[in-house]
């Protein structure tokens, strides 16, 4: 987010406002400027949420944890499990600063549900009356994990994430788009016939994604940024090695070389 932009929006409503930053967005991993947006939103009385779907376990890493100056500023945050943690899908985790707020937004009091005051109904506190007991994967996994398990899954997805990126953005024919801040990056392929154009381009890029896919090797998924259709890198699973990433790499070679030679 520009923060001119948000000053701007500021000035033009005074509605009840609630702003939205990025803890690292899907295509390119980016990062808000939270030291610098949040008391911005603060000074206009306005409710900050973190979405930090994968982004804010990054906080977990000494080495990473700096693109996360002033998170802890917000009202409220949203991160999920089922990425880094590699539990399963539905595990997301939701935080709000505002206990009372939280609570008072959930809860539903009705003649036929019995409450009980000395324990915690998590029907005050979550918009499903019934569920699996999600809490319990996601709690193994980190006591699996301890602190340092999480920081070092981080760091080395984030890793693997920049040399798949370097490896594929130097073989003949790609190229890369947005270069990893964390663990996603994007790359473009050029399709090989003469004078081809961007639209040219764009549906080779997703043609080779495809082959890419069929060898089984590796799995990637097309997106576009900024006009351009692009192969997304996302690393988040823990069994990923370096092994992997050249197993990857080759993989992508091997389709951009049969595509050159049938041209």
């Amino acid at each position: 987010m520009i923060p001119s932009s948000l000053k701007n929006a500021f000035a033009e409503s005074d509605q009840p406002t609630i702003v939205v930053l990025n803890a690292a967005d899907l295509n390119i991993g980016a990062v808000d400027r939270f030291a610098e947006l949040i008391p911005m939103a603060r000074a206009a009385n306005a409710w900050v949420h973190i979405d930090g779907a994968f982004g804010l376990f990054a906080r977990a890493s000494h080495v990473h944890r700096h693109l996360l100056e002033g998170v802890e500023l917000a009202d409220s945050w949203a991160t999920d499990a089922h990425k880094w943690l590699n539990v399963p899908f539905d595990c997301g985790v939701a935080i709000v600063r505002d206990r009372d707020a939280h609570q008072a937004a959930m809860t539903l009091q009705v003649s036929y549900v019995s409450a009980h005051s000395q324990a915690r109904d998590q029907i005050d506190w979550n918009p499903e009356w019934s569920r699996r007991a999600r809490g319990i994967p996601v709690y193994a996994a980190l006591r699996e994990l301890g602190r340092d398990g999480v920081e070092d899954l981080v760091d080395r997805c984030c890793e693997y994430c920049s040399a798949l990126a370097t490896g594929i953005g130097s073989l003949a024919g790609a190229s890369v788009l947005v270069a990893p801040t964390l663990n996603q990056a994007l790359v473009h392929f050029h399709d090989p016939t003469a004078q081809a154009s961007l639209q040219d381009d764009n549906a080779y890029t997703d043609e080779v994604i495809r082959r890419i896919n069929d060898t089984g090797e590796a799995f990637f998924s097309g997106t576009e940024w900024k006009g351009q259709r692009a192969m997304r890198i996302s690393v988040v699973n823990w069994r990923t090695n370096r092994e992997d990433v050249d197993r990857a790499v080759a993989a992508v070679a091997s389709v951009l070389g049969a595509t050159r030679e049938s041209q």
